[in-house]
């Protein structure tokens, strides 16, 4: 059967509230896509009459030397694939959405905004769109999705090495939510690719199936809202942290401080619900009247404040001072109503929530403005500059093949 090229993208992500409490399933996280998508492009190898390629080759051409090769095998003969990789912006036109980083992928620029979980689960969801029929998964159904989600946490961990809290997968299938994580124990004794019963064991976990090791994670669509005249807006501070070391760091003080750890997680966990609710209470609100944005900034600081109280506790640099220095600097703009070091903090891209007029400022601002060289806490940020992505509602999307020709051989 001549099967049509398939694409596929899904969004980046940014932990706005919960960072590290998302690790713990007492707990939950108010996570929203952003529309920095990764784009999956998926076409047959062009062969010879009679040929048939058993190959899988993945590009990224937006990168210098970014191709592989994967040989495989299978019981029906469909043939070898070719996949393309692009990083994208939805706000930009056709021409400039997709641009040429030029440099090796090794030197690619981190910012903590989820491209690994993006990448991997507009790869899977497109590479089984091209081999598998429309009745064997639908991706417009709750359960097409429930199974690619749980495909995607699946191979997510499997390339991380660890089995994470997956809200970053989650946000790339479904969007933007209110997330609480998985068991661990749901992938945890899957064993080694290839080992005996493996794709049984794999099969049942897509499929949630075994009824003794039940996916358990919760995804709220409905309680993760943006009102109307605000955006979601992220600024790179140009030198990213290594969350893993830092989440081992925090992990590793509440266990040595159970009931010090405990109150305070559960006051953040409060502070994070807040948040939520403020957010939705303005989105009720009425277009026609001006909407006062002080209680949401209150309770912001307040989320602030006990971040750098567990960073101070903890000794990991969460919300450093040069971050700190520049959040409450951006805050004094007028329109912007609060900002965080967002997910496992550190230095990383910051989030900015603002009136959307408050924009030319906040440029014009930013454009100026430089810090101090780095403490005892970590390096100073240099120059900083608005990232051009904001917040995505919508999760894992298909799109029209005819945007990639620029980029696809």
């Amino acid at each position: 059967m001549s099967r049509s090229p398939v694409a596929l993208s899904a969004p980046g992500k940014v932990l706005l509230a919960g960072g590290y409490l998302v690790l713990d399933r007492e707990h939950t996280g108010l996570v929203f896509g952003l529309d920095a998508r990764i784009h999956v492009h998926v076409q047959k190898l062009p062969t010879s009459p009679g040929v048939v390629l058993s190959e899988i080759i993945v590009r990224s051409p937006q990168f210098k030397g970014a191709e592989w090769k994967y040989g495989y095998r299978e019981a029906e003969d469909k043939g070898g694939i070719e996949v393309t990789q692009l990083k994208g912006s939805t706000r930009c036109t056709s021409q400039t959405r997709f641009v040429n980083f030029n440099v090796p992928l090794t030197d690619a620029h981190k910012t903590g905004l989820g491209s690994s979980a993006a990448l991997v689960t507009a790869f899977t969801a497109a590479v089984l769109t091209h081999y598998l029929d429309k009745e064997q998964l639908a991706l417009h159904s709750e359960s097409g999705r429930a199974r690619l989600h749980n495909l995607a946490q699946a191979a997510h961990c499997t390339a991380q090495g660890k089995v994470g809290s997956g809200f970053d997968v989650a946000a790339a299938v479904y969007g933007s939510c209110i997330y609480r994580r998985f068991s661990p124990s749901v992938l945890e004794g899957q064993g080694e690719v290839g080992s005996r019963g493996f794709t049984e064991r794999l099969k049942a976990l897509v499929e949630d199936s075994d009824s003794t090791n039940k996916w358990d994670m919760q995804i709220d669509k409905s309680a993760a809202v943006m009102p109307r005249g605000l955006s979601l807006l992220m600024c790179d501070v140009d030198c990213g942290s290594e969350s893993v070391g830092m989440a081992k760091k925090v992990l590793s003080w509440r266990k040595e401080n159970p009931e010090e750890a405990t109150l305070l997680w559960a006051t953040l966990q409060k502070g994070n619900e807040d948040l939520a609710r403020e957010l939705q209470r303005l989105s009720q609100g009425c277009n026609a009247v001006p909407q006062n944005y002080e209680n949401l900034s209150d309770i912001i600081l307040t989320i602030r404040s006990l971040i750098r109280e567990m960073s101070a506790k903890a000794k990991v640099p969460i919300e450093p001072k040069v971050q700190t220095d520049l959040l409450d600097a951006c805050c004094q703009i007028n329109g912007v109503i609060g900002g965080v070091v967002p997910g496992a903090g550190g230095f990383d891209a910051i989030a900015l929530l603002i009136q959307d007029e408050a924009l030319p400022s906040l440029e014009e601002f930013l454009r100026s403005y430089t810090t101090a060289k780095g403490d005892e806490s970590g390096p100073g940020i240099g120059k900083v500059r608005l990232l051009g992505v904001k917040q995505e509602m919508e999760g894992l999307r298909a799109e029209e093949s005819n945007i990639y020709t620029d980029w696809v051989t």
